[in-house]
C-alpha cells in the first residue's frame, strides 16, 4: 500500500486495496470476473464453472479441506483484506483506525443488514457466535423461576449461558429432546410446542444443529409468538449456506459466526436483536442504553483490520450469489451421499430430503470406524480433513463441504472410506 494514500484506501473500500495488492500475483482475469474483479457467478454446479471460483483460494494443494462448519477458507482476496487494514494502521496508526472503522460503520454493518434482510441499527458485530450467544443470553430481562427452552442438539456455546444464567439468577433451563435426525420440521415444532409450561419465557434453538439438521426457524418462532415467547436462534452453522432473510424468520434475536462459510476471517460474527425485542434483550454493558440506542455489542477497542475485511468477504459472497452457493454446496452433498450408500456399513444420519438436512454438512457412521480416530486416519493417508460427530448418541463423521470442493476431492475420500478401519 505504498502507493495508496489514506483517502484512496477509504474511497476504495477494503475489496478494491486488497485487489490492488493482488496484481502481478495471480492471473485471475477475463471473462471469470466481474468488473470488481470478483468471480462471476457459475451457471452450472458441476466442477469446471466453479473452477475459476476454487481458484481464489489458495489452500495447499496436497489438501483436501471438508470442516467448513469448524472454521471455513477465506479466499485470498480476503486475507489480503486483512493483511493491508493492519499494514495501514502500522503506518498511519491514528488515520488508519478511523479509515477502518468508516469502513466497518458505511460498508460491513450495512452489508450485513441488507444481506441478512434486517435494519442496521438491528446488527451488532461479535467476535463469534459464541460470544454473540452469550451476549443474547444474558441480555435477557428473566426473574427466577423463569423457564428458557432448548433442545437436546444444541452446541455447548449455544447452552453455557443459560447453565450460568441458572445458577446465577436461578432461572430454570429445560432440554426438549430432538430426534437425530428427525423425521420432519413439524414433528420438531409439535415436541417443542408440547414441553411448553405456564413459566416458559423464551426458546432457543439451532437454525442447523451441529450434525446439519436443518431445524424450522420460521415455524418454531411463529409458534413462540403464539404463546407470547421469545425465540433466541443460533445460527452459527447456517449462514453463508444459503439464503438467510431474518425479518422473514421471525425470530427475536439471531446469533452467528462468519468465518463459516461467510468466508470471512476467523474471528469474526454478529448478533440481529429485532427491533421490537429491544425492550426485553437489553445490554450488558451501558448503564444509559436506551432502546433508541441499546448499545448491545461490546465497547472498546476492536479488531478493526478483520472486522473491515468482511466487506471483501460479503462483496465475493455477493459475487457469487446465496442461491447460487446453495445449489453448488447442495450437489456436492448430494454427490457425497449417493457414494457413502455404496459402502458396506454406512449408515447415513443425515435427514434426507432438503427440509431436514442443510446443503453442506453431512453425517455417517461406519461399522467399525471410531470416528475421533478417523479424523487423525483420514488427514495421514490422504490429506484431507473432516471431523467427527461423537454426540446424540452417534458415533458418527462430518464431512461439510463448500462450493470450492471438488467431486474428485470426494470421491478420493470415498475410496479410503471404504476400506477404513481404526
Amino acid at each position: 500500500m505504498n502507493d495508496v494514500s489514506r483517502r484512496r484506501f477509504l474511497a476504495a473500500g477494503v475489496t478494491g486495496v486488497a485487489l490492488a495488492a493482488m496484481e502481478g500475483c495471480t492471473d485471475l482475469g477475463g471473462e471469470s470476473e466481474t468488473s470488481l474483479g470478483l468471480p462471476m457467478p457459475p451457471i452450472d454446479v458441476d466442477d469446471l464453472a466453479w473452477a475459476h471460483v476454487r481458484e481464489r483460494f489458495i489452500l495447499e494443494s496436497e489438501i483436501a479441506y471438508m470442516n467448513n462448519a469448524s472454521l471455513g477458507m477465506p479466499p485470498h482476496v480476503v486475507a489480503k483484506a486483512v493483511c493491508d487494514g493492519y499494514e495501514a494502521i502500522s503506518r498511519e496508526p491514528l488515520h488508519g483506525k478511523h479509515d477502518l472503522q468508516e469502513i466497518i460503520a458505511e460498508q460491513v454493518v450495512p452489508g450485513l443488514a441488507a444481506y441478512f434482510g434486517v435494519d442496521e441499527g438491528e446488527m451488532s458485530l461479535t467476535r463469534n457466535a459464541t460470544e454473540a450467544l452469550h451476549l443474547q443470553a444474558m441480555g435477557l430481562i428473566l426473574k427466577p423461576g423463569d423457564e428458557v427452552l432448548v433442545t437436546s442438539q444444541e452446541h455447548p456455546a449455544g447452552n453455557s449461558p443459560w447453565m450460568l444464567r441458572a445458577e446465577r439468577h436461578g432461572i430454570r433451563v429445560s432440554e426438549v429432546f430432538i430426534p437425530s435426525p428427525f423425521d420432519s420440521g413439524e414433528q420438531v415444532v409439535d415436541l417443542m410446542e408440547s414441553a411448553i409450561t405456564p413459566r416458559t419465557r423464551a426458546l432457543s434453538f439451532c437454525h442447523v444443529t451441529r450434525g446439519g439438521h436443518l431445524y424450522p426457524v420460521k415455524e418454531i418462532s411463529e409458534m413462540a409468538h403464539r404463546h407470547g415467547l421469545l425465540s433466541l436462534v443460533d445460527g452459527a452453522q447456517a449462514v453463508g449456506q444459503f439464503s438467510v432473510d431474518l425479518h422473514d424468520l421471525a425470530c427475536d434475536a439471531y446469533s452467528a459466526s462468519l468465518h463459516k462459510w461467510v468466508l470471512g476471517p476467523a474471528g469474526t460474527g454478529f448478533m440481529y436483536v429485532r427491533e421490537v425485542a429491544r425492550d426485553v434483550i437489553r445490554t450488558n454493558f451501558s448503564a444509559g442504553a436506551t432502546v433508541e440506542s441499546p448499545g448491545l455489542a461490546p465497547g472498546g477497542t476492536a479488531d478493526f483490520p478483520v472486522r473491515a475485511a468482511l466487506a471483501t468477504a460479503l462483496d465475493f459472497c455477493n459475487a457469487l450469489g446465496a442461491n447460487q452457493v446453495e445449489r453448488r454446496c447442495r450437489y456436492l452433498s448430494n454427490h457425497l451421499k449417493s457414494g457413502l450408500t455404496q459402502i458396506d456399513g454406512v449408515t447415513i444420519l443425515s435427514g434426507p430430503t432438503p427440509e431436514t438436512s442443510c446443503p453442506g454438512s453431512t453425517i455417517f457412521e461406519k461399522e467399525g470406524l471410531d470416528a475421533v480416530r478417523a479424523v487423525g486416519l483420514f488427514e495421514e493417508r490422504i490429506g484431507t480433513h473432516i471431523d467427527e460427530h461423537q454426540r446424540d448418541g452417534h458415533n458418527a463423521i462430518r464431512v461439510s463441504t463448500h462450493v470450492y470442493n471438488t467431486t474428485a476431492e470426494i470421491d478420493r475420500f470415498l475410496e479410503e472410506l471404504s476400506t477404513a478401519r481404526a
